[in-house]
């Protein structure tokens, strides 16, 4: 085990034990959720955009389940902001992954991109480029 993915260890525990950005906003442009069948992770994002409509003003999560999915959603919500409905758009697990650091194992790669696909799901039906569910599943 090198030294580097131990120090990444550390940054999954630290998001998972103090996560940032969790909780509700009180008027969100739109909000989604999801869940993760195969683990049990759940899910809900709530995402403000600015007055241009396009870009990511402020986030919140809540939810519950394993380490790596609490992570990976309190990583991404400090991501976010900033970025367009375009650019959350083209994130893909790879980015995931990267912000993560660690190998993650395939039983553990849907806990690990479900908080990425909640806000795809959540941004395309807001955008209403996708039919409106009610929640995101990591099993499609």
């Amino acid at each position: 085990m090198s030294m580097g993915s131990d120090m990444y260890r550390q940054q999954i525990l630290d998001h998972y034990r103090n996560p940032r950005n969790q909780g509700e906003l009180p008027e969100p442009t739109f909000s989604h959720e999801g869940y993760n069948p195969s683990c049990g992770d759940e899910l809900e994002f709530d995402v403000e955009l600015r007055d241009d409509g396009e870009t990511i003003e402020r986030v919140a999560f809540r939810g519950e389940g394993c380490a790596i999915s609490q992570a990976s959603a309190s990583m991404l919500s400090e991501k976010l902001p900033g970025m367009t409905l375009d650019e959350v758009d083209e994130l893909d697990r790879d980015d995931v992954l990267d912000m993560l650091g660690v190998e993650v194992t395939p039983m553990r790669i849907k806990c690990a991109v479900l908080s990425e696909k909640v806000v795809q799901d959540g941004a395309e039906i807001y955008a209403g480029e996708a039919d409106e569910v009610d929640q995101t599943t990591t099993e499609d």
